[in-house]
């Protein structure tokens, strides 16, 4: 009977995966919209004691999210504009200086195989590559800013969504917060509204904390690679703020990409190293020294779990499943603590 339990529960967690992977373009939307909802519900909830309708608050809070994407959008939009015409000689420059790096390498290999082809007698049958085939492959950077222009439009396309969620979540008041009581089993400890508020209030506070250290790393960053002067600190920076945001996966592309600009834009080894190993430092520092206090006991989180979700949510929804999963996970922590006292996956859940 044990058997079956287990094997309806894979079944069904395998078909749920299935079901998110899917209809993502309908459930993102949903899962971002809620978080913007747990995010913004105080201050809708400030301007309701004030006597300003609920409705209005949620307008009042739409239409500040939108200014302020606007106003990112335009303070951002010279950086991006100086990267995308710098990118083809940027590329370039690491290509070439790659090749010259793999070119002994290269060389190395090659008398390797054609000494232990005149050991063992075998005849050195290399297909031949023609230049034509190598230089066909073209440019990726035509493809690329193909793919970023399809992304962006998918991007907004799921920002206006997500603002329409939330205004009609936060609009509706505790609405949505009695409707997800009334289907949650009764908890050992308070009632389901407790629970939602919690799991809200953990979500909020890891939001807010998430939000304040990256643009704080950020503006570190951004004065580091000043500093050492690589090309549009400031770029980095609003990179920094934004990949940041994503765990394990933010950091270990922002090393990537900061290795293969040290490479195009210094000569020396040192220049090169110094970057990637300064950015380094200051994400190390930031995860391990200053997030523990930042985040409280309330987000204390097995790290095993925390990298298996976010693969996990990365897998499923790309960047925003991988963003969605940690405050997921917090939030399903909060629910089993609350419907048994004793519950294991609680206690899995937490460091």
């Amino acid at each position: 009977m044990a058997n079956r339990s287990a094997s309806l529960t894979i079944v069904a967690a395998v078909a749920a995966g299935a079901a998110l992977y899917l209809a993502q373009e309908v459930f993102v939307p949903i899962a971002l919209g809620l978080l913007l909802t747990a995010l913004f519900r105080p201050v809708v909830r400030v301007l309701a004691e004030a006597r300003i309708p609920e409705p209005v608050g949620a307008t009042v809070v739409v239409v500040g999210l939108l200014g302020l994407v606007a106003a990112g959008g335009y303070f951002a939009a010279g950086p991006v504009r100086t990267w995308i015409s710098e990118a083809p000689q940027t590329l370039s420059a690491a290509r070439g200086k790659l090749d010259k790096l793999r070119r002994p390498i290269k060389q190395v290999s090659e008398a390797v195989e054609k000494a232990q082809q005149q050991v063992t007698g075998e005849g050195a049958k290399k297909p031949e590559t023609s230049k034509s085939s190598q230089s066909g492959s073209g440019s990726p950077i035509p493809s690329l800013l193909g793919r970023v222009f399809t992304t962006t439009t998918g991007v907004l396309g799921a920002l206006l969504q997500m603002l329409v969620i939330a205004f009609l979540v936060l609009a509706t008041g505790d609405l949505f917060t009695r409707k997800l009581a009334l289907v949650m089993p009764k908890p050992d400890q308070g009632t389901p509204e407790q629970a939602v508020d919690e799991a809200e209030s953990i979500i909020r506070r890891y939001l807010i904390v998430t939000i304040l250290l990256a643009g704080g790393q950020g503006v570190v960053v951004a004065l580091t690679f000043m500093l050492l002067g690589m090309p549009s600190p400031m770029l980095w920076g609003v990179l920094t703020l934004v990949l940041e945001s994503i765990p394990y996966i933010g950091a270990l592309i922002m090393v990537a990409a900061v290795s293969v600009t040290a490479v195009a834009a210094f000569d020396s080894l040192g220049q090169i190293l110094l970057p990637p190993l300064a950015y380094t430092v200051i994400s190390t520092i930031q995860n391990n020294v200053i997030s523990p206090f930042a985040y409280g006991s309330g987000l204390r989180l097995n790290p095993i779990a925390v990298l298996l979700v976010v693969l996990v949510g990365w897998f499923l929804w790309g960047v925003a499943g991988a963003f969605v999963a940690v405050p997921l996970l917090a939030a399903v922590k909060i629910f089993a603590g609350r419907l048994h006292r004793d519950s294991r996956l609680a206690a899995v859940l937490d460091e």
